[in-house]
């Protein structure tokens, strides 16, 4: 993480802190008295004060929020969860015991890092993570689209939902497995030579390897579905189609 795009000095003016904050992305600022934090600024703050009456001439010290929430660099596990409760609080500037600023972490990013296992030292910067949650977009398909809603190295869920009367194509995966919970709707499950009926409640487990298709059976509700992959490898060009109502083989 390169820690300069996210602090300003005290004495700079709102619109030097404007740039900050677009250049960063992050909607906020660590304001510092040479090396010490001292406040914080976000996009809201400057957009009130100019409200108010200041103009971007005026200096950060004249909306710095002088009462923000921190953590010290001895901070545990319990207290980052505590802090992070409160919907308020979006990031937090982690500083040692003369307040000078060893790291910054969002609530987003803290929320990442615990999902995928990975080990939270707050006192060692995060150079190689985004100040972000991963937001996934939606993706049309011509039976309907999916949201991935968690990805790591080793798993991926996604919400799948089927157009009325359309089918997946008959397909299997070499590098994962999936495992399928029918949320919404009826729906017809090829698996291999096996074909049956599922609604909501039912599982599906599809091997590694394993040809696999499901239609929504119904004419005018979406067919809705979780999908929890396991395996090495989660693109989307790890689908070997064998047959396809859309002509995509």
């Amino acid at each position: 993480m390169t820690i300069d795009k996210y602090v300003i000095q005290v004495e700079q003016s709102l619109l030097d802190a404007m740039k900050k904050i677009e250049e960063n992305k992050q909607g906020f600022i660590i304001i510092l008295e040479d090396h010490t934090v001292v406040g914080t600024m976000t996009d809201g703050d400057i957009r009130r004060a100019l409200i108010a009456g200041k103009d971007i001439s005026s200096t950060v010290k004249e909306v710095i929020n002088l009462s923000f929430e921190y953590l010290l660099t001895t901070a545990t596990f319990v207290e980052i969860v505590e802090k992070f409760k409160s919907e308020k609080i979006d990031f937090l500037p982690v500083v040692d015991k003369k307040f000078i600023l060893k790291n910054i972490i969002t609530k987003a990013q803290f929320h990442d890092f615990l999902l995928e296992g990975k080990k939270i030292n707050i006192v060692e910067r995060f150079k190689d993570i985004e100040l972000k949650m991963k937001s996934f977009e939606i993706f049309n398909r011509p039976w309907g689209f999916y949201k991935t809603v968690f990805l790591s190295e080793f798993v991926r869920a996604k919400i799948i939902q089927v157009f009325p009367g359309q089918q997946l194509s008959l397909q299997f995966h070499k590098k994962r497995e999936e495992h399928w919970i029918i949320i919404k709707g009826q729906g017809k499950i090829t698996i291999e030579e096996s074909i049956r009926e599922v609604s909501a409640g039912s599982y599906i487990f599809i091997p590694k390897g394993c040809k696999h298709r499901i239609k929504n059976l119904s004419e005018n509700e979406l067919l809705t579905i979780s999908e929890i992959q396991l395996g090495t490898y989660f693109g989307e060009d790890d689908i070997i189609r064998i047959e396809d109502d859309y002509n995509r083989l």
